[in-house]
């Protein structure tokens, strides 16, 4: 399997991360694929019309995205229900939680894009430093009762958030804010599909 890759994005780490848990790492060929909002990847589009990552071509040229189809189908290749429940309230849990933390890290892309521009809008800025200072308390009050079900997508989602946060919004203070979140993260973090997926500005 062929992915296209970037040590900076946390999409991709979270089917890295998930690939190492469900011990496939090895069985993805990683293929480094520079992609930005204003510079579209040219050699991607032909994969992926809307040249994003991650994108995962198959074998048989099958080819997969997003981040939670890809992980879905890593899930399937290692028997199933692994980090997605299979069925019943347990996976419309697993996937909600996943839809916060995942849209969060929309959000927190999105935010920096727009703090990176000549003349960000003030607007802009504004509303997304509104939607953290509602998803952050979010997370925070389920952290415990994410933390308690198996390891599954929205863990790993939150620990690739947390560490996204630390790469990127070094100024949002979400540790202090948040520490029962930060504790989690924390330890999570020391899990080996983690260090072996360290997301760096290369």
């Amino acid at each position: 399997m062929k992915l296209h890759w970037s040590p900076r994005s946390p999409y991709v780490r979270k089917v890295m991360v998930a690939a190492h848990e469900l011990g496939l790492a090895d069985r993805i060929r990683t293929v480094r694929t520079v992609v930005a909002m204003r510079k579209p990847a040219r050699e991607l589009l032909p994969e992926n019309p809307l040249g994003k990552i991650p994108t995962l071509v198959l074998q048989d040229g099958t080819i997969l995205y997003d981040s939670q189809v890809i992980i879905e189908y890593l899930d399937s290749l290692a028997g199933g229900g692994k980090l997605i429940p299979a069925g019943g309230a347990a996976r419309w849990q697993e996937l909600r939680r996943h839809a916060l933390l995942d849209g969060f890290l929309d959000l927190l892309i999105l935010w920096r894009n727009e703090r990176d521009r000549p003349q960000p809008l003030p607007d802009l800025i504004e509303a997304f430093a509104l939607k953290t200072d509602a998803v952050l308390p979010a997370i925070e009050a389920e952290i415990e009762a994410i933390a308690a079900a198996p390891l599954g997508l929205a863990q790993i989602t939150a620990a690739v958030a947390g560490a996204y946060m630390d790469f990127r919004f070094g100024d949002l203070g979400w540790r202090a804010r948040c520490p029962r979140f930060s504790a989690w993260q924390e330890g999570f973090a020391r899990r080996p599909s983690m260090i072996s997926t360290p997301i760096v500005d290369a």
